[in-house]
């Protein structure tokens, strides 16, 4: 195929994700109250099961501060959900476009690792909905400056740490999936990955202090999937690179 050949193909696999992920957020808009209520701040209630079982005291009042912030809050976030609920036809869209590139001793095992991206994906969706989010947001909502300096959040804060969060882990656990795929063609075996393996811990440290509140326990819970995952990898990965 000529390079205009494989451009038409890429521009066909994008229209048909972007349609996928377009369906899914027009049927989440048309849920609005049941989306929103039991779903998305249900993390802000008190009620939530993570912090019962915690045991720590939590209480979260939601403001809106701008008068075209819900409306517009509600377009991107159906946008993100729908994003979540069509990734396993993006994840096909983007097998398709690659597989033919690929000799057929290499598609086997790289339409494995791409079939199980979306079980990974929302593992680490679960994961930064019902554990990462909570811890963050009793940090937050309790840490203050100075006792005269009430914390009041803002819907579109609230949102804005909803979706990274959830979005952020979702992809962060797709790396057992990369790893298998460079692996087998060659770029790593699963020697490279034991040896550098403490070198790994430090840096899945680093970005649990990131991505979570600077405080111990949170930083554990966070690198613990993280690492997990990474020894996750080191099963997916080839015992050997393949020679040439």
């Amino acid at each position: 195929m000529s390079f205009w050949d494989h451009l038409d193909v890429l521009r066909g696999t994008l229209f048909r994700s972007a349609g996928a992920i377009l369906l899914f957020a027009v049927i989440v808009l048309c849920f609005k109250r049941i989306v929103f209520d039991y779903l998305i701040l249900a993390p802000a209630s008190e009620d939530f099961f993570m912090y019962r079982w915690l045991k720590v005291p939590f209480k979260m009042e939601l403001i809106n501060i701008d008068i075209s912030a819900q409306f517009f809050i509600h377009l991107k976030t159906s946008i993100a959900l729908g994003f979540i609920l069509a990734f396993p036809v993006v994840i096909y869209e983007i097998w398709k476009f690659v597989a033919p590139a690929l000799y057929e001793n290499e598609k086997a095992a790289v339409r494995k690792a791409f079939g199980f991206a979306s079980v990974l994906f929302y593992l680490g969706v679960v994961v930064g909905y019902t554990i990462i989010l909570p811890i963050t947001l009793n940090f937050f909502q309790g840490y203050t400056v100075s006792d005269s300096v009430k914390n009041t959040i803002s819907l579109q804060s609230y949102i804005s740490m909803f979706t990274s969060m959830v979005l952020l882990f979702g992809i962060v656990f797709e790396f057992p999936t990369v790893i298998a795929v460079l692996s087998k063609f060659g770029i790593i075996d699963r020697a490279f990955l034991r040896k550098y393996r403490k070198y790994a811990l430090v840096i899945v440290l680093i970005l649990a202090a990131i991505i979570t509140p600077a405080d111990p326990f949170s930083m554990f819970v966070a690198a613990l999937p993280l690492y997990l995952l990474y020894e996750l990898s080191i099963v997916f990965c080839s015992k050997e690179v393949p020679e040439e």
